[in-house]
């Protein structure tokens, strides 16, 4: 097949008809290595066909060289960008060049970005502009990071957004002490000029800004850009970092509409946000700062929010390595603050099925423990829970041990774990057997009047074991964390010994 289309193409027959179907054929890799025997290092064709009348031959001769990636074809296809006066090729060009080292090409090609986001621009030619701007900024970010905005607005009044649990919102709501503050629907709505206190919150998801001016905007590209460039985006940027534009941002877009329309919509918003900035804000889908995230209402605008990349989230920064059945750190750091009024200072805590560590170092930051055990039946969890101990500065004795093997001298105050689930590496069988002896073991491995704190997502299990063991337990307290994923918390006292 291979050998056929290419001797159409050098025939002159059905060359753009071939063109297609080679240009799909060559993404498997047998195929691609079929067409490099047949060219047999002869580029003569492809060459003389990046200028042929047809500019749509144009364009898949200069895609076909870029999948290739024969290193002759760079200059080739570089003198053919140069002469091409057909727009809605010039971006093909660029598409092929994307496969190569252009770095002998940076300069030319930075001339050429700045020279065409400062031309004007007929309204029919700015679709194929602005998608030859995008590529170019593309290429030349590729080539040459930008130096990164240092965020220093931390005393800058700011309407901010947390993201929290949406049962529990209180929790991140009492730990903030400064400022104004309610709780809604998916979290806390929080003005302050004191940044530095939230972001020591540990039980928020997610940190987002409200635009002062601007609230919510149209639905249609052009509306939604002057809106947010006349209503301050820019301003706000500045206000809160050091240094100058430009400042490269990327669109996310919750909505209804279909996958296209909603792409299609992307596009053209961040374009006229180029074009009205003077790109001073360019959109970039690699190197960006901050994000602009629009929410469709129901009133069929967007609700607008910025997330800033340029503020590094710290809280959780121990967490080198996890696994696939690790506890997100904010659920951990929710099920301690939960648990906070039970906790005891100076305790000595056991996690039985402690992971790679998380609720040990998320417990010791709430309340000083005496000392830390963690004990797990995998190595490779317990090799993970070391690492991340270091980095958190937490001394944590973590043991590879089956905990129904495990004994110690003494006994423990508490025990906090993320009970093992299905969803891990255990059948329900081995789960609900699991918890049967984990309740017959655990009190006895604990002080008159210890506590456990279970996160669970087998509600019935925990149930079950403490109505097992009624003169060893008592329920105080039980959390629902999430209704989707059936996962509560469980605070349990321990009893008088049998």
């Amino acid at each position: 097949m291979i050998q056929t289309l290419y001797s159409n193409i050098c025939a002159g027959q059905d060359v753009r008809k071939s063109l297609i179907e080679l240009r799909q054929l060559i993404k498997d890799s047998n195929n691609k290595r079929a067409f490099y025997y047949e060219l047999d290092g002869d580029f003569s064709i492809l060459e003389r066909l990046l200028e042929d009348e047809d500019a749509k031959v144009r364009k898949n001769v200069a895609l076909i060289m870029g999948a290739l990636k024969i290193e002759d074809f760079k200059s080739f296809l570089w003198k053919a960008y140069e002469r091409e006066e057909k727009l809605f090729v010039k971006s093909d060009y660029l598409t092929a060049l994307s496969y190569f080292d252009c770095s002998d090409l940076q300069e030319v090609l930075k001339d050429r970005l700045f020279k065409l986001s400062h031309e004007p621009v007929e309204e029919n030619n700015k679709k194929h502009i602005n998608e030859e701007l995008r590529l170019l900024t593309a290429l030349t970010l590729s080539l040459e990071e930008p130096e990164k905005h240092i965020f220093n607005g931390y005393n800058v009044l700011s309407d901010l957004i947390l993201l929290t649990n949406r049962d529990h919102q209180e929790v991140t709501l009492n730990q903030i002490k400064k400022g104004k503050a309610k709780a809604f629907g998916a979290g806390v709505i929080v003005r302050t000029d004191d940044l530095k206190e939230i972001l020591n919150i540990r039980t928020f998801s997610d940190l987002l800004f409200k635009l002062p001016e601007v609230g919510t905007v149209e639905a249609t590209p052009e509306a939604a850009a002057v809106s947010l460039f006349e209503g301050g985006l820019l301003e706000f940027l500045l206000t809160r970092h050091k240094g100058y534009p430009p400042f490269y941002f990327r669109i996310e877009v919750k909505s209804k509409m279909t996958l296209d329309k909603r792409s299609t919509f992307t596009k053209r918003l961040a374009s006229e946000l180029e074009r009205l900035s003077n790109r001073q804000l360019i959109n970039s889908t690699s190197h960006y700062e901050f994000e602009i995230r629009l929410i469709e209402n129901k009133e069929g605008r967007f609700n607008v929010l910025l997330k800033l990349f340029t503020i590094e989230d710290k809280r959780f920064n121990y967490r080198k390595k996890t696994l696939a059945v690790s506890i997100a750190p904010t659920t951990a750091a929710l099920t301690i603050q939960l648990a906070r009024p039970y906790l005891k200072e100076e305790a000595q805590v056991l996690d039985p099925f402690c992971g790679v560590g998380t609720m040990l170092i998320e417990r010791q930051k709430v309340e000083k423990a005496k000392v830390l055990y963690g004990v797990d039946i995998y190595g490779e969890a317990i090799d993970s829970a070391i690492e991340n101990a270091n980095w958190a500065s937490t001394d944590i004795y973590l043991i590879n041990r089956d905990f129904f093997d495990f004994s110690h001298k003494y006994l423990f105050d508490e025990i906090i774990t993320n009970m093992p689930t299905v969803i891990g590496r255990k059948t329900q069988g081995e789960i609900m057997e699991l918890y049967s002896l984990f309740f017959q073991k655990a009190h006895t491995m604990m002080e008159t009047n210890g506590i456990m704190v279970l996160y669970s997502r087998d509600k019935d299990l925990v149930e079950r074991g403490i109505a097992s063991n009624t003169l060893a337990y008592r329920l105080e307290q039980e959390y629902m964390i999430s209704k989707k994923e059936e996962s509560y918390v469980f605070i349990i006292r321990v009893n008088e010994e049998e």
